[in-house]
């Protein structure tokens, strides 16, 4: 079984190397950080529908069955997933890109899934938090990529800031949240699992402190834009019309 995991997380890892290869031989013009979150974006598409449906469809529910032997189709989603961590946080370590939260979310993400194939239990809850974690990964790439080619201040711009905040505040710390209480109360995950749930959801937690001081920047912003445009640029009138520019 071990064997079976291992040879499933080396090909997972070959796969993303290589598409990341591929993808920097064909955007030579481009940065070697524009190739590795086009592998993200792939990633976090492919996993959310995955993870999606091992979650909502194949089961077992993971609020009400966390700590049950893992299914063969968790097992593959985890590898998968496990072989992209590896690859991204080999990446953000050699070029240096992300702060310790990054490098925090990555180290224990990558422990709790060797944890629970190694355990061969708790993939349900595992997967789940896999879930809700992703499923904003591709609105946070689509971010990048607007602001590298210039149409971040976009009206689609706006739909993914927004979309992104309100998925991460809804499934990210409110989803999350509940699946989390689920495993604490529950007897049949270790306690090993139950702590470094905990861990990640903490380190949810910092990142919602982060988004948070953005999205109040942002609406501060616009606030600030909009007082000056309706107090500085309406003309004032004189005698019933309109005063010349």
């Amino acid at each position: 079984m071990m064997l079976s995991v291992i040879f499933q997380v080396t090909c997972s890892l070959t796969a993303w190397l290589s598409l990341y290869a591929c993808f920097c031989y064909w955007n030579k013009h481009r940065t070697y950080e524009w190739s590795c979150r086009l592998v993200t974006l792939m990633h976090g598409v492919i996993v959310t529908c995955l993870s999606g449906y091992v979650a909502l469809i194949d089961g077992p529910w993971p609020l009400t069955h966390p700590g049950t032997p893992n299914t063969p189709l968790q097992v593959r989603v985890l590898c998968l997933t496990l072989g992209y961590f590896i690859f991204d946080l080999s990446w953000c370590m050699y070029f240096k890109t992300e702060g310790d939260l990054m490098l925090s979310h990555h180290t224990l993400s990558i422990c709790g899934m060797v944890l629970v194939l190694g355990l061969g239990k708790s993939a349900t809850e595992i997967n789940a938090i896999v879930f809700v974690s992703e499923i904003t990964n591709p609105l946070l790439q689509a971010r990048w990529f607007l602001r590298e080619t210039g149409c971040y201040h976009s009206f689609v711009g706006e739909v993914v800031d927004f979309s992104f905040v309100a998925l991460f505040m809804v499934l990210r710390i409110g989803v999350g949240g509940q699946i989390m209480y689920s495993v604490i109360v529950s007897s049949r995950p270790i306690w090993l699992i139950k702590a470094g749930g905990l861990a990640m959801y903490i380190v949810s937690l910092g990142f919602m402190i982060a988004i948070c001081s953005f999205a109040r920047r942002k609406v501060l912003k616009k606030y600030h834009a909009w007082r000056s445009a309706s107090g500085g640029n309406v003309p004032l009138k004189t005698n019933g019309h309109l005063t010349s520019h």
